[in-house]
């Protein structure tokens, strides 16, 4: 799901930039292998997924958060409040690397791996979809302040997915049967925060109806407007963080 995410939003934000640099499909074709190497360990879960898409997904968002840090600093003004709201957005690779990680964290679960980068199974995957968790959900305070917050649901990113991470976080560090509690109230964030990727998609078509000639307009608005690929990271993100919970 969050390759899928990545996938939809740099097509868009890159046909919106007209593709003016031929390294700019790299990651729509990254994000589409990871996709497919996901899609391909769904239906056939016995046999190891290759690592190769996952991999090259991480190599790629890597390289692109170095392209956009690069078109950011080159920009007059450099590091500063503007350029970080209208520039391209360094949130974007570190999504499709983190992409690329969790698809390489599923491949070793499938194969019964004990750790996962020498951390416990459950810590670890718990810890990197909490930090995703935390990094998206700072682009959206990014992006929604510059929307001024003019509706309150903007808050909602913003607030609850970094107590969703902590919580994660939390519950992730210890074995389910040490901290019931904490489990439970890890889910019950997590799964809200799911389906505010979900309510978030319907939020952003409607601030696409809203531009000047509503969804008639759709080919320029869709461009203009809120992004509609971003919301479903954090269901992605929630369903990871569910899933680690799940880890003995």
């Amino acid at each position: 799901m969050l390759a899928a995410s990545v996938l939809s939003d740099s097509a868009l934000e890159h046909y919106r930039g007209g593709f003016e640099n031929p390294g700019m499909f790299a990651p729509l074709a990254s994000a589409a292998l990871a996709l497919a190497g996901a899609a391909r360990a769904s239906r056939r879960p016995a046999r190891p997924a290759p690592a190769l898409p996952f991999g090259a997904a991480c190599a790629v968002g890597a390289a692109g958060l170095g392209f956009h840090t690069y078109n950011l600093l080159r920009r007059p003004g450099g590091l500063s409040w503007g350029n970080l709201f209208y520039a391209a957005p360094l949130g974007a690779p570190v999504a499709l690397s983190l992409a690329g990680l969790l698809g390489l964290a599923a491949r070793e679960l499938g194969r019964g791996a004990p750790t996962l980068a020498r951390l416990p199974r459950r810590r670890a995957l718990g810890l990197l979809t909490a930090a995703g968790l935390a990094g998206t959900s700072l682009e959206a305070a990014l992006l929604h302040f510059r929307g001024a917050f003019h509706n309150p649901a903007m808050w909602l990113p913003v607030s609850l997915p970094p107590v969703a991470a902590a919580l994660l976080a939390g519950a992730a560090a210890h074995p389910p049967e040490a901290a019931p509690r904490l489990t439970r109230l890890a889910r019950a964030c997590l799964n809200a925060t799911a389906w505010l990727g979900v309510a978030g998609v319907a939020l952003h078509a409607r601030g696409v109806a809203r531009q000047m000639g509503g969804w008639r307009n759709w080919s320029q608005n869709v461009l203009s407007g809120p992004p509609l690929p971003a919301p479903p990271s954090f269901s992605a993100l929630a369903l990871a963080g569910g899933a680690a919970l799940e880890l003995p």
